[in-house]
Formats: C-alpha cells, sequence, structure tokens
C-alpha cells in the first residue's frame, strides 16, 4: 500500500475543476446545464487510470450519468454501491462574495457551488478510485462507482431513472454509502462526533387547489378560490404536527446523553435541544413532521376573481408517519380544497450496526482518535431513497473533519458554499481506508 498521498494531493484540484462545471438543475429539463460536462469529466478522469466506464443518457437528452465497477477480492460477498450526484442547485453570483462557480481555492477552503453538496464527495471518490487502480488495490468487495444526474429535481433522469430502467447497473449491491453524512461537529474540547446518516425523512410536495365562482373584484363574493386556498395554506402553514421519536433519533440521543451527560427529557425535548447550539437545526427538523407553503398561484388581473388557485407545500414526513400525516392533513385543508403530488418519496429508515457501519467507525478512529460515529436522520432527502428500492441497506458517509466554529449545515443551497481544504484530504484518508476494508 503506498497510501493515499497521491489522492490527497489531487482532491483539492478535483473539487475545484468540478465546481467550475456549471450543473444547476432548476427542475426543468430545457434549461438544466452542465451535467454532461461534468460526467465526461468524471468518465476521463476513470479511463485514465484504466476503470471500464459505462457513461449513459437517462432518459433525456444531456443527463449523464457514469458508471464504473471494482471487482473485489470476494465475488460472492454483496458489493457496495459508492453514489453522488453531478448536479447542484442554482446560484445567483450577485450573492456571493466569489463567483459561485469559480472553484475558488483561498482561505484554506475550496469555494463555490456544490462544494458540500456534493462535489467534494464526488472528488473524494474520484480521487480514491483512482488511487485504487494506479497501485492495484483489491477491495474486499466488488465497489461499484456511480455519478448521478439530477438529485437535485428528486432523480427523475438520475437515480430513479436508473434504478427503475437500469437495475442490472447496480446487479449485486446490498448496501451503500452517499452523501450529508460522515461530518464532524464539536461537542467540547476535543471531543467530536461523526454524524452517520442512517435515515431520512420522507419528501412530499403537495399542490393544492381550489375553485370558485369568477366575478368581478367590486361585487360581493362569498365562493372565492383565492380565499380557500389562502385559509388553508393558512391553517397547514402554523399547524405544529406531534413530536414523534424514531429509533434512529432515538438511539442518536442516547449516543449524546453519554457524550454529554445532557438529558433529553420528552416533555421538554425542544428545550433540552436547544442547549445544543448548532446541532439543534440539525435535529429538531427531525423530531416532527412539517408543512411549509413555499408557492402561491393565482388570478390574472388585479380586479378579476379567479376561478381557481393553487398553493405548493413542502412537507416532509417521518418514517411511520405516512398515513397519520396524511389524515391530519386532510382535516386542516377542509373539504373544499383538493391536493395532488409534485413529488413523494418515502421516508428511510436503515438499521445503525453490522460490519459496514464498524469499518466507518473504525476509518475515522484511525484519522481522528477522538472520533464518536453515531447515527442521525437527515430532514431532506437524498438518491438513497432510489437505491433503498433494490433493497440496498443506504448510509450517508461523505467524511470531513470540520472546524468547530463553522456552521457546516448553513452552507447547504447557502451563499459562499465552501469546504475546508484540510477537511477534504482528512475525508479523503477516511474514504481510502473505509473502501479498502469495507
Amino acid at each position: 500500500m503506498t497510501g493515499p498521498t497521491a489522492a490527497e494531493d489531487e482532491v483539492v484540484q478535483l473539487t475545484s475543476e468540478l465546481i467550475q462545471i456549471d450543473t444547476s438543475n432548476t427542475g426543468d429539463p430545457a434549461t438544466v446545464a452542465g451535467e454532461q460536462e461534468a460526467a465526461e469529466y468524471v468518465a476521463a478522469k476513470l479511463t485514465e487510470v484504466g476503470y471500464d466506464v459505462e457513461v449513459l443518457e437517462s432518459g433525456a437528452s444531456r443527463r449523464t450519468n457514469v458508471f464504473a465497477r471494482l471487482a473485489g477480492a470476494d465475488p460472492d460477498r454483496g458489493a457496495l454501491l459508492v453514489h453522488g450526484h453531478l448536479d447542484v442547485v442554482p446560484a445567483d453570483p450577485s450573492e456571493w462574495s466569489v463567483h459561485p462557480f469559480s472553484g475558488a481555492v483561498r482561505d484554506g477552503y475550496v469555494w463555490g457551488r456544490g462544494a458540500v453538496d456534493m462535489k467534494d464527495m464526488v472528488a473524494m471518490t474520484i480521487a480514491v478510485a483512482r488511487q485504487f487502480k494506479r497501485d492495484g488495490v483489491v477491495p474486499p468487495r466488488d465497489i461499484v462507482f456511480a455519478f448521478v444526474a439530477d438529485e437535485e429535481a428528486g432523480g427523475k433522469y438520475g437515480a430513479q431513472w436508473l434504478v427503475r430502467n437500469r437495475p442490472d447497473l447496480f446487479a449485486g449491491c446490498t448496501e451503500a454509502v452517499g452523501e450529508v453524512g460522515g461530518f464532524s461537529l464539536t461537542l467540547g474540547e476535543d471531543q467530536r462526533v461523526y454524524l452517520i446518516e442512517s435515515a431520512e425523512k420522507g419528501i412530499a410536495w403537495m399542490r393544492l387547489r381550489a375553485k370558485g365562482k369568477p366575478g368581478h373584484g367590486s361585487f360581493l363574493h362569498d365562493d372565492n378560490a383565492v380565499t380557500r386556498v389562502a385559509e388553508a395554506v393558512a391553517r397547514l402553514g402554523n399547524h405544529t404536527f406531534p413530536l414523534v421519536l424514531t429509533d434512529t433519533v432515538r438511539d442518536f440521543l442516547v449516543h449524546l446523553r453519554d457524550l454529554t451527560g445532557l438529558e433529553f427529557p420528552e416533555d421538554d425535548l425542544e428545550g433540552a435541544l436547544a442547549k445544543l447550539g448548532p446541532l439543534a437545526r440539525i435535529v429538531g427538523a427531525t423530531v416532527r413532521d412539517t408543512a411549509n407553503p413555499t408557492m402561491l398561484q393565482a388570478g390574472y388581473k388585479a380586479n378579476v376573481i379567479p376561478s381557481t388557485a393553487e398553493a405548493v407545500v413542502d412537507c416532509r414526513v417521518l418514517p411511520g408517519r405516512e398515513e397519520a400525516f396524511l389524515r391530519e392533513v386532510d382535516e386542516l385543508l377542509g373539504p373544499d380544497v383538493t391536493r395532488e403530488w409534485v413529488a413523494n418519496l418515502p421516508p428511510l429508515e436503515t438499521p445503525f450496526e453490522g460490519p459496514l457501519v464498524e469499518a466507518m467507525a473504525a476509518a475515522l478512529r484511525v484519522e481522528d482518535p477522538n472520533a464518536a460515529a453515531i447515527p442521525y436522520m437527515l430532514s431532506g432527502g437524498t438518491d438513497a431513497k432510489h437505491f433503498a428500492e433494490l433493497g440496498m441497506r443506504c448510509y450517508g458517509f461523505a467524511p470531513l473533519r470540520l472546524p468547530p466554529d463553522l456552521d457546516f449545515a448553513s452552507l447547504f443551497h447557502g451563499i459562499d458554499e465552501r469546504v475546508p481544504i484540510d477537511a477534504l484530504r482528512f475525508g479523503t484518508r477516511v474514504l481510502d481506508r473505509f473502501l479498502r476494508t469495507c
């Protein structure tokens, strides 16, 4: 083993160059940019060191995905999928202190849209995959590397399409690792926890619609579609759903109690969580369902009462709460407002146990002896929702040791998104060790 030195040396450049490829995903296929260029970049980096690469479009022009498989020592063991998405959310350059697609390397960070979501993990994966091929590393099991399109709009042209149309690409995969996990939070002096994502809330984007009698805006009117939707949206947006502790969150809180001595009584759970500082925001969104109105649309002229009015609500649902959540929503909406799904991706929960989890924790401890790996639930969602359809146990593991004062959660989809260079190098070493022992 020559070590991950070469991978560490190139991971910063890979991250910067990936960021410079604008892969903004607006949700409208006609305006999506750069995914094909990014896929070709990844394919070239892997082909250069000897991988047999498959590049394919997934049902839409230029929505491109890249696959490579590295044979392991035991072909009878289930393969491990390591996946990352190439698209990013849009960014307005006028709001940033650097251009969001500059990939600037300065002040100890790599800056730009995608630096943490998730071109850092894509770069670490490419760097380690290249290192393995150059060194002739044979991992314990087959590893499938997948770099996919369209995660930021639900995966219709990426993971979802691939799972439903090309399941052969994932033949033998029993477990998967992807984004939004493995990053550190500092609890006290030299005490760090690394959050391994083992659960996700469901993503349910809901369109509400009301109908009424159109007419002149100057008349008395008791059948107004705009009023109906506005009242329903207000009821839903102001509603507090019940506090529910899933197995993952309960396990997370037990680990925190053991590490910090803090208690988390259920009759004042949110008050107790508030003592955790930035961590409270990450955890607080995982103890309740949420339904946040995000869009309203009605009418075409100030003095015309329209016949229809619509709203979109971003709902995030806890595992095991789907049916109860819908009953609660329907009671709040009432009989005069209909609902339909714009997107509906289920919650996900995977037990935090087994050899793969142990390999993650061990790889972290080698690089950070004070590392405590604990499970957590993501309030958002990832492509793991689609890969779980094939029976894979899915985790978020994009390892980063972060500065104690960095508000990491705010960087996801945020202004001045950036990743520390030291964290990239650390994550590359951890990922290298993990894939050698997985």
